[in-house]
C-alpha cells in the first residue's frame, strides 16, 4: 500500500476493536465481542479495513498480531447483525458489503508487515478466512477452523477463501473444507499445513507476540518484499517470477540493511537492522 495520505488524521478511537501499539514496532489488534465469540459486525469489518490501511501508510508498524478476546478467535459474521440484516438488502447493497469483506482480506495480504493470527477456540466463517489471510497462524490445542459458508447456503469461496485455501493446504483439502464446512481441530489443522505452529494450551497469544517481536526486530523491508513476492507470484509463470525476483534483489542490494549485514559480519557482531 502507498505510504502517502491526504488530509484525514489518524483515527484515535476504534469502536469495534482494540489497538495496542508497542514501542518495539509490534501492533496488536484484538476483536472485542467476547460474549458473541467476537462475531463480526458491519462496523468491525469496516474498522479492520480502515485500520490496516492506516497502519500500512504509517510504516511505523513492523509486525501485527490479530487476536480475539475471550473463549475464541472469531465465530464469523454475526447471525443477527450480518445475516439477518443482509436478507433485507438489495443487490447493490449486498455487493458493497461483500466487497468490503474482501477488502479486509486484501488489506491483510497487501500490508507491508507480517500479520500473525493468534488462534484459540473457534475460528469460523469469516473468522477462519481472517486467520487464513495472515502470514502466520499460531494456534493452541483448543483451536478449530470451520469454513461454514455452504452451511448457510452460500458459496464456500467467500472473501477469497477459494483462492487462498488451496494454496495453503492443497486443492483436495480445500475442496473438503469449503464444500462440507466441517470443523478442523488443531491436530489435523497442523497436519495439513493450516497452522504454522501449534503451541501448548493457552500459549497462542504469547507465542504470537514473541514471533511478532522477532519479526519487528529484523530487516523489515526484506520481509515486506518477501511477503509482496509471495502474493504476487502465486499466479505468475516462472519466467516472470524470476525476473521480478531479480529486480527486487537489485533494489534491496542498494539498501542499508544489505550493507549493514556485511559490516556486521566483518566486525563479528549482530546486525543493526534499519528496515531500509
Amino acid at each position: 500500500m502507498s505510504p502517502f495520505s491526504g488530509s484525514a488524521p489518524r483515527t484515535q478511537d476504534w469502536r469495534h476493536l482494540r489497538l495496542v501499539r508497542g514501542d518495539d514496532g509490534v501492533a496488536t489488534v484484538t476483536l472485542t465481542r467476547p460474549d458473541k465469540l467476537n462475531a463480526l459486525t458491519f462496523g468491525a469489518y469496516a474498522d479492520l479495513r480502515d485500520l490496516l490501511a492506516e497502519l500500512s501508510r504509517e510504516r511505523s508498524v513492523r509486525a501485527l498480531v490479530l487476536a480475539g478476546e475471550g473463549r475464541g478467535f472469531c465465530s464469523g459474521g454475526d447471525v443477527d447483525e450480518i445475516i439477518g440484516a443482509t436478507l433485507g438488502m438489495d443487490t447493490a447493497r449486498l455487493l458493497d458489503f461483500n466487497r468490503m469483506a474482501g477488502q479486509v482480506v486484501r488489506a491483510i495480504r497487501e500490508s507491508p508487515f507480517p500479520v500473525i493470527a493468534a488462534v484459540h477456540g473457534v475460528a469460523a466463517g469469516a473468522g477462519a478466512v481472517l486467520a487464513l489471510a495472515a502470514d502466520f497462524r499460531i494456534a493452541d490445542p483448543s483451536a478449530r477452523f470451520a469454513f461454514l459458508f455452504t452451511r448457510v447456503g452460500l458459496s464456500g469461496g467467500d472473501m477469497g477463501a477459494a483462492y487462498l485455501l488451496p494454496r495453503v493446504v492443497g486443492l483436495g483439502h480445500a475442496t473438503r473444507l469449503l464444500m462440507l464446512g466441517e470443523p478442523v481441530h488443531a491436530p489435523e489443522a497442523e497436519r495439513i499445513g493450516l497452522i504454522s505452529e501449534l503451541t501448548e494450551d493457552g500459549r497462542a497469544d504469547a507465542r504470537a507476540a514473541e514471533l511478532a517481536r522477532r519479526l519487528a526486530s529484523g530487516p523489515s523491508l526484506a520481509y515486506a518484499q518477501t511477503k509482496a513476492l509471495l502474493t504476487a507470484e502465486l499466479d505468475m509463470p516462472l519466467a516472470a517470477a524470476v525476473e521480478l525476483d531479480a529486480a527486487t534483489q537489485a533494489l534491496l542490494m542498494h539498501g542499508e540493511d544489505y550493507a549493514e549485514f556485511h559490516a556486521a559480519f566483518t566486525e563479528r557482531r549482530p546486525p543493526k537492522w534499519q528496515g531500509s
